[in-house]
């Protein structure tokens, strides 16, 4: 394995047609007839491998001339190569052979960019960077989603993780902080950006099944097709897992495909269309003896004891949480080159439909609505350099949704208590330079601007709210209804704010960068953090804090009058290779203003969105890889993450809840033959990680070993197989994040415990 190869040398076959690095034709991959040639050997999976933050290459061998495919590849890579910020490219040939590829596998090693499982499967793993959305349960906001370029998100910026299909991508582009303003983010985290494969790039076809423990199977299959001006690719992608844990099964089911048509030489269009359903059990967090005791059981609520309750949390055997959501999307780029001029035009729109039932505090949630983006992006380089001189991008979204609200009774969907029409619009701007001063120097001034809207439109019009009870010393037992007085949830709240940036970058030579930089970052609420139930308890709906008494006046929502979050940060890092080694290593400091928050209490119950006002977070993100010899080598991925209020009048200067604060990701590989190939990596958690804000409960440190072998039968066949968590470690993979636990509280999410599984992938 030859560390770090594959983003600065280009994975054969593979082309970022579809990138967003700056004064790419993103729209497309160059559609072009070529004679045939001859067959070369093709590179084995295992020195494509890399550590997907720093990937590049010791010193290489003269090699031929590369295909038009090729050399576009070349061209994003060195452009990633010399961003004045955090990035990382992932193409398809460094994405593990693994028997579920879940977002979190895919993102394992770049630093910088946290995922943590919540249930194993294809659900929502909270995922954060630089600690967006970093309170959420699940993590619905922080980041931008891409596919192709177009957003995921929906219009007021929320997203479902598990709709992001890293099996179907043909590489997975990351951009940390500022350096996701040019692609219409509003966000504090960044940006990442699913390419998807070609009939130009992926031509024939290629299909590929696996399977193993938790009853887990999978099966995925591509065909591509190119003629002429002309090209085409269809995918399929399933998943069905039973889960580690009881009530944990998961399914999702993705198919998609585009159109490339070359207009002419200079103008090119790409029409696409996809669909992705998923649904999962929800089995909930357990009381961290629990977990210890035995991780596969999901927790049965608190325990009534004279004088109150213990082991709050919620009641996941009755309640029966569970969601299910799908999302139909279609859009068109088009992009038009004339000599120094590069022009995009883009237009997508999404359609999801989402039922989630939360336990019962919160009940049943459906929302439906549609979403509309279009984009219009002009480069302009004169000098054909590796980013253009001057870059400018404006993107519009806009959306409804229909949100209903139903009683979760005994796991079924029940009475109706609230309805309403939400609606939003996002319009980002962007203007940049790329400024060469003096020699290998680079001044890179931008600014963005955001404007965007949160409307609710309350349409439940009954005179009272139902609400129901459990009783709490026999939990399967309703009490009497309740009803609750109707308040007017209705809201109107606009946004806006600029994010302006500057870097400044040096380049001694051809294989390193160095830069600095200083920005800002804005982030308007979603519609998820402006309206939300509270007042609910394990064992009762929203409104009705105590059980017994179905009349006791209390809210059913919360809609607070939330402020913007926005940040201030410096950066400088520092990415290079030299003969076998490679390295690229981003310090940041952010002083952040009204962070928004999304808080739960002591039982786990929603309580809200609240901005907390002055916070900060300081990061280290580090991938390295060495070549060791000529079948050896390893690689490196670290993140530090200090994140804290700042003399907050209840947390003082603690750390935020969920983050933690060391994560490592090592890996070994030996390199048997040119066909086989084995592979062992640790995913380490050297410290505690605080739970809730006030820092009172923690999960403990934790380290999983996994094993990998691949072996290639022919040039179309191949065969893998791993073990993951070889010793059986019981830990949590993840928590939920409230503002102040009980030591009894149930807040853990166990990880997987140990698995096998294997697979097999032909390519014709």
């Amino acid at each position: 394995m030859c560390c770090m190869t594959a983003a600065y040398l280009g994975t054969a076959g593979t082309v970022h047609g579809q990138s967003a690095t700056p004064g790419t034709a993103i729209a497309l991959d160059p559609i072009v007839v070529q004679a045939p040639k001859q067959s070369k050997p093709k590179p084995s999976s295992a020195s494509k491998r890399t550590a997907r933050s720093a990937r590049t290459t010791p010193a290489v061998t003269p090699s031929p001339p590369k295909t038009t495919s090729e050399q576009t590849q070349e061209i994003v890579r060195v452009r990633f190569d010399v961003l004045p910020g955090g990035v990382a490219l992932i193409p398809r040939g460094e994405l593990p052979d693994t028997g579920n590829l879940t977002i979190s596998k895919a993102l394992n090693d770049v630093p910088g960019v946290v995922v943590q499982d919540f249930f194993g499967g294809n659900d929502q793993p909270r995922i954060q960077i630089r600690g967006s959305g970093l309170q959420q349960n699940p993590v619905q906001r922080g980041i931008l989603v891409l596919q192709n370029g177009l957003p995921l998100n929906r219009a007021d910026g929320s997203y479902i993780v598990g709709f992001a299909n890293p099996q179907q991508a043909q590489a997975i582009e990351v951009y940390r902080g500022y350096m996701a303003n040019r692609l219409g983010a509003t966000v504090n985290g960044g940006a990442l950006n699913f390419v998807s494969p070609t009939g130009s790039n992926a031509p024939g076809v290629q299909f590929s099944t696996s399977g193993g423990s938790f009853g887990q199977i999978n099966t995925s299959g591509q065909a591509g097709y190119r003629q002429g001006n002309v090209d085409s690719l269809f995918q399929f992608d399933t998943s069905h897992r039973d889960g580690f844990r009881d009530y944990n099964s998961s399914d999702r089911v993705n198919v998609g495909g585009n159109v490339g048509i070359a207009i002419s030489e200079n103008v090119k269009t790409r029409i696409f269309m996809g669909y992705t359903k998923l649904d999962f059990d929800v089995a909930g967090p357990l009381t961290k003896s629990a977990m210890y005791a035995d991780p596969r059981q999901v927790f049965t609520g608190p325990t009534a004891v004279p004088g109150g309750a213990i082991n709050p949390g919620p009641n996941v055997v009755r309640d029966r949480p569970y969601r299910d959501a799908s999302q139909f999307l279609v859009g068109s780029r088009t992009t038009a080159t004339f000599g120094a001029h590069l022009f995009d035009f883009a237009a997508g729109y999404t359609y999801t439909d989402d039922t989630f039932r939360y336990p019962i505090s919160s009940g049943v949630q459906t929302t439906r609505g549609g979403d509309f983006t279009g984009l219009v992006r002009y480069a302009y380089n004169p000098a054909a350099a590796l980013l253009p001189l001057f870059e400018t991008t404006a993107q519009y979204t806009i959306g409804s949704a229909d949100r209903g609200y139903y009683l979760n009774q005994g796991g079924q969907t029940g009475a109706m208590f609230g309805q309403n029409d939400l609606s939003a619009q996002t319009l980002a701007l962007f203007a940049g330079f790329n400024v060469p001063v003096w020699h290998q120097f680079t001044l890179s001034p931008a600014i963005s601007y955001a404007y965007a809207t949160r409307d609710n439109n309350d349409l439940y019009r009954l005179a009272t709210r139902p609400t129901i009870a459990y009783n709490p010393a026999n939990p399967t037992v309703l009490l009497p209804n309740g009803a609750l007085p109707t308040k007017d949830t209705s809201y109107a709240r606009t946004y806006n704010g600029w994010s302006p940036s500057i870097a400044f970058s040096y380049r001694p030579d051809k294989l390193q960068t160095f830069f600095i930089a200083g920005s800002r970052s804005f982030e308007p609420p979603t519609q998820d953090d402006l309206l939300a139930t509270i007042n609910g308890t394990p064992n009762t709906s929203a409104g009705r804090p105590n059980p017994a008494d179905p009349t006791v006046a209390a809210a059913v929502f919360t809609t607070p009058d939330l402020k913007a979050q926005t940040a201030t940060t410096v950066e400088g890092g520092w990415r290079g290779r030299a003969d076998r080694t490679s390295w690229d290593a981003v310090v940041y400091y952010s002083w952040l203003d009204n962070e928004l928050l999304s808080l739960r209490d002591a039982t786990g119950a929603s309580i809200g969105a609240i901005n907390a006002g002055h916070t900060t977070h300081f990061g280290v993100e580090l991938g390295a890889g060495v070549k060791l010899t000529e079948q050896w080598s390893a690689r490196l991925a670290y993140t530090y993450q200090d994140f804290r209020f700042v003399n907050d009048p209840l947390r003082g200067n603690n750390h935020l809840a969920g983050a933690p604060s060391h994560l490592v990701h090592a890996q070994l590989q030996f390199q048997a033959t040119d066909a086989w190939m084995l592979q062992g990596a640790v995913r380490w958690s050297p410290a505690k990680m605080p739970v809730d804000n006030m820092n009172t409960l923690y999960a403990d440190p934790f380290a999983v070993v996994d094993l990998r072998t691949e072996y290639k039968i022919n040039k179309s066949f191949r065969i893998f197989g791993e073990v993951t968590n070889l010793f059986n470690k019981v830990y949590a993979s993840s928590t939920l994040v409230v503002d102040q636990a009980r030591p009894d509280q149930a807040a853990f999410l166990p990880g997987d415990g140990r698995g096998f599984y294997a697979g097999i992938k032909a390519k014709f």
